[in-house]
């Protein structure tokens, strides 16, 4: 009888060899599970809520069973609105505590978005249109148990992204015992040309980067410079726009 194959050997990581499209579902508020106490505080971002039907494709399946295949450790979700963008990351697995620093948003636990809302696929170095941000579901405030959000700078762009208040994005988060639940709001403010009545279409990609169980992300892998480079991201189509 024939063994089941552990590892298929490839030369190329199998997402780099497709352009990936898929749907990005417009943010509807969810209608209240039971009705507000009087004088109730609303919870900011973490009301926006986002079902099942927001979560992104799982693309890096394609790389199972190859050398480059990744941990699967986050479900991510993200929705648009002619106000911007909303995310959710649940990560779970984790049995160390989370660990995140203000000033190290790169190597902290968390959540990277690339988006270019030109979709311009055919460069290899970012444009003004380009936006990175980093997402931490802890190390800020004054006890650093806080979400963080905040933009980051792209290697090599031919340009960089306006610089973003960090009053106009928006985090929350609550850390469980095996990993943490994320939300994020990115305003249209926030996205340099982001005009969903005349371009309907998004570059773009995450990395859910974790020190215990690895690096998850969306249309190319650790193989290929997707941290500066437009040409390795996916592109979402904007449903109903």
């Amino acid at each position: 009888m024939a063994e089941p194959i552990t590892q298929i050997n490839t030369l190329l990581a199998p997402r780099f060899l497709f352009r990936f499209a898929t749907p990005l579902k417009r943010y509807q508020q969810p209608k209240p599970k039971k009705k507000a106490k009087p004088g109730a505080k609303p919870k900011g971002v973490f009301d926006l809520e986002l079902d099942e039907s927001y979560r992104l494709p799982d693309l890096a399946a394609l790389d199972g069973f190859t050398p480059v295949g990744e941990r699967r450790f986050a479900d991510v979700r993200l929705a648009w609105a002619p106000e911007g963008l909303v995310l959710q990351v649940e990560v779970t697995g984790k049995s160390q505590p989370v660990w995140c620093r203000d000033g190290r948003l790169e190597d902290s636990d968390g959540v990277q978005l690339w988006i270019d809302t030109r979709a311009t696929h055919n460069v290899h170095r970012a444009t003004k249109f380009c936006s990175r941000f980093g997402v931490l579901p802890s190390g800020g405030g004054s006890s650093a148990t806080e979400a963080i959000i905040d933009q980051m700078l792209i290697n090599r762009a031919r340009e960089n992204a306006r610089p973003v208040r960090a009053r106009l994005l928006q985090a929350g988060a609550k850390v469980t015992k095996d990993g943490y639940l994320l939300k994020a709001y990115l305003p249209s403010a926030a996205l340099d040309g982001y005009d969903p009545e005349q371009h309907t279409r998004l570059g773009f990609t995450y990395a859910v980067v974790d020190r215990e169980l690895g690096t998850q992300t969306f249309a190319n892998g650790a193989s290929f410079p997707y941290d500066e480079d437009p040409s390795c991201w996916a592109t979402l189509e904007l449903d109903g726009a």
